[in-house]
């Protein structure tokens, strides 16, 4: 039978960073509903089977240097967070001021260290931070951008909604790119 060492740290990361503690109290009885619930300023936790599946595509590793994109409720930097253990370093981007607050404030109440949370600037990204081992995107862009792409190391993975699909990307080299579409999601757009 096949191991997947990624699976495990997939599971106890969903099991130690319980999605109720993400959302806004109105939002907390739906914790366990596979569905995206509201975290307000027009934003969403998206739905658990979508986290698990992007974060399975991703393959974070332990140690790894991750790029959390539209960072929202801090959710998902909390499962990188777990899945990278404490010499990984995770860097949250959020656009919205009171998200930022909101995900770093979620992520303190648990004692969560190894994360850093960031308002976004004009740029996808942190470029200053860059490269990365992986970059987790967590809005729908209307194309790629590319300069996610020039922030991720030869060898990392970009995982982005873009339009309707969720393109998974392997960094090959500076000008190869291996990418796998997997179609039919709906994300709020990365504005």
């Amino acid at each position: 039978m096949y191991y997947n060492k990624n699976m495990e740290s997939i599971d106890k990361a969903f099991y130690e960073m319980q999605r109720a503690n993400f959302l806004p109290e109105y939002s907390r009885k739906y914790s366990n509903i596979d569905k995206a619930l509201p975290i307000e300023f027009g934003q969403t936790n998206s739905q658990p089977s979508t986290v698990r599946k992007m974060l399975e595509w991703l393959d974070a590793k332990q140690g790894d240097k991750i790029l959390d994109v539209g960072s929202g409720s801090g959710w998902s930097t909390a499962l990188l967070a777990s899945i990278t253990g404490p010499n990984g370093k995770v860097f949250a981007v959020e656009k919205i001021s009171e998200l930022v607050n909101f995900g770093r404030s979620n992520c303190k109440k648990l004692a969560i260290t190894n994360v850093r949370f960031f308002r976004s600037g004009k740029i996808y990204g942190l470029p200053e931070y860059a490269p990365f081992d992986r970059i987790l995107v967590s809005a729908a862009a209307q194309k790629l951008p590319n300069e996610l792409l020039s922030q991720l190391k030869i060898g990392g993975k970009l995982v982005i909604p873009v339009k309707n699909d969720i393109l998974e990307i392997s960094k090959i080299s500076n000008i190869k790119n291996k990418i796998i579409k997997h179609a039919g999601f709906v994300f709020v757009p990365l504005v």
